[in-house]
C-alpha cells in the first residue's frame, strides 16, 4: 500500500487541510477502481465501510491477490468534517459559499473535444486511453481559486481515469440504493445485487453537476459530438452507493458492505478468485426521473405509516401530518407504484418540505433530478 497526501489550497493563515489516498496494487496492470467516502462529511457509514475495505485490501495486496489498482479515499472531505455550529455537524454544504460539496464539478467536455481533435482512431481501447490521458492533463492544469475548488479538482483528478468509480454516501433514513448511468447499468448491476440494493436509479444526467456526472458525462458528450465516426465506449462506470441512513453505522453493516464490494471487485477481475453467485435483485432498476417526492402541503408532526423499504401502490397511505392545534390529520398518498427508498429523519414538517421519495418505474420528470 502506498499513501499519498494531497494538500488543499489554504483558505486562511495557519490553516492547511489535505486529502489522504491509499493506493493498492500496480497501476497499468488491469482495471483501476476508485472508491471514496463521505463527500457529504456528515454521511459516515461509508467511512466505516472504507476502513473495513482498507484492512481487506491490505491483506489481499500482501497475498499478491490484486490485479490492477484500487485507490481508496476514506475521508474525502476534510473541509466538511471541520464544520460545526453549536454542536451540530454540518457536512453537506460548504459554509462559506453555501454550495453543496457534491455539486458544481467542472464540465471539461468542451476542452476535451478540442484536445482529442484529430487524434481519435478506429480502435476503442486507444481512444479510451487517449481521452483519459487528456482529461487528466486538463484537470492537472487547472488552478483552483478556493479551498472548495481545490477539493473538487483533487478528487476529480484522482478518479478521472478509473474504470469504476464508487462514491459512498448515505441518506437521512433509507434502504440500500444506488444511482448510476443508464448505459453502464449492465456493468453496475452485479454490484447492486451483491449490496442488496432495494432501489437502483439510473439516468444519463442527474443535473446540478455532482461528481459522478462530471466523470461520466465526458464519454457520452464525446459520443454525441463525434457520432459514429469513432468508437467511444463509457470509460468510467460511476456509481453513487447510498449505504442506508445516517444512523445506520454498525460493524455488521460495514463488514457486509465491504464484502459486497470485494465480491464485485472479484467479479470485475481485480481481486483473484471466483466471484460468489449473485443474489437476486429485489427491485428492478428504474429511471431516476421516475422518483416521486411526497411534499408537505401543511406543517405539523410527521407520522410514518409504512416502513422505509416498503413497496406501495398508487393510492396507498404513506404518512400523516398531524396539526396539534386544529386536530387536522393530513394524509399523503403514494402517487405511483414503487419502493419508499428514502425519507427525512426529522419528524416535523414545514410546508413545502420534501419528506420521502418513491422509486417509480415510469419517467415523469426532467431537469435537476436530485435534491439540494
Amino acid at each position: 500500500m502506498k499513501v499519498q497526501r494531497h494538500p488543499l489550497l489554504s483558505p486562511d493563515l495557519g490553516t492547511q487541510r489535505e486529502v489522504v489516498s491509499y493506493h493498492f496494487g500496480t497501476p497499468g496492470t488491469g482495471k483501476k477502481i476508485y472508491i471514496e467516502s463521505s463527500l457529504h462529511a456528515d454521511e459516515l457509514p461509508g467511512m466505516l465501510t472504507a476502513w473495513q475495505l482498507r484492512q481487506h485490501l491490505t491483506r489481499l495486496e500482501q497475498a499478491g491477490a490484486l490485479r490492477g489498482e484500487v485507490v481508496l479515499v476514506p475521508v474525502c472531505n476534510p473541509i466538511g468534517l471541520n464544520q460545526r455550529l453549536q454542536q451540530s455537524f454540518l457536512g453537506r454544504f460548504e459554509m462559506g459559499s453555501g454550495e453543496n460539496f457534491n455539486r458544481n464539478y467542472a464540465d471539461i467536455s468542451g476542452e476535451l473535444i478540442a484536445a482529442v481533435e484529430g487524434k481519435l482512431t478506429a480502435d476503442a481501447d486507444q481512444n479510451v486511453a487517449l481521452i483519459r490521458a487528456e482529461a487528466r492533463r486538463i484537470l492537472e492544469g487547472k488552478k483552483p481559486a478556493s479551498e472548495l475548488e481545490s477539493l473538487r479538482l483533487t478528487l476529480l483528478t484522482m478518479l478521472i481515469d478509473a474504470d469504476v468509480f464508487l462514491d459512498l454516501h448515505c441518506d437521512w433514513e433509507a434502504v440500500m440504493h444506488v444511482y448510476t448511468g443508464t448505459s453502464v447499468w449492465p456493468m453496475v448491476e452485479p454490484l447492486a445485487r451483491y449490496l442488496g440494493s432495494q432501489a437502483s436509479l439510473i439516468s444519463l444526467e442527474c443535473g446540478g453537476a455532482p461528481i459522478d456526472d462530471a466523470s461520466f458525462q465526458i464519454w457520452w458528450k464525446l459520443r454525441d459530438h463525434y457520432g459514429e465516426a469513432f468508437p467511444i465506449p463509457d470509460g468510467t462506470a460511476c456509481v453513487t452507493v447510498e449505504l442506508r441512513g445516517q444512523s445506520d453505522i454498525a460493524y455488521e453493516h460495514a463488514q457486509k458492505d465491504a464484502q459486497a464490494i470485494l465480491n464485485y471487485l472479484t467479479w470485475l477481475g481485480v481481486v483473484d478468485g471466483e466471484a460468489p453467485p449473485m443474489p437476486a435483485l429485489s427491485y428492478p432498476a428504474t429511471p431516476l426521473s421516475g422518483t416521486v417526492s411526497l411534499t408537505a402541503p401543511v406543517s405539523g408532526v410527521i407520522v410514518h405509516r409504512v416502513a422505509v423499504g416498503s413497496y406501495v401502490r398508487a393510492g396507498d397511505p404513506v404518512l400523516d401530518i398531524v396539526n396539534p392545534h386544529s386536530d387536522e390529520v393530513t394524509t399523503l398518498f403514494a402517487e405511483v407504484d414503487g419502493v419508499v427508498y428514502q425519507r427525512h429523519f426529522i419528524r416535523f414538517a414545514h410546508t413545502g418540505m420534501d419528506i420521502a421519495r418513491i422509486a417509480g418505474a415510469k419517467a415523469l420528470r426532467t431537469g435537476k433530478l436530485l435534491g439540494a
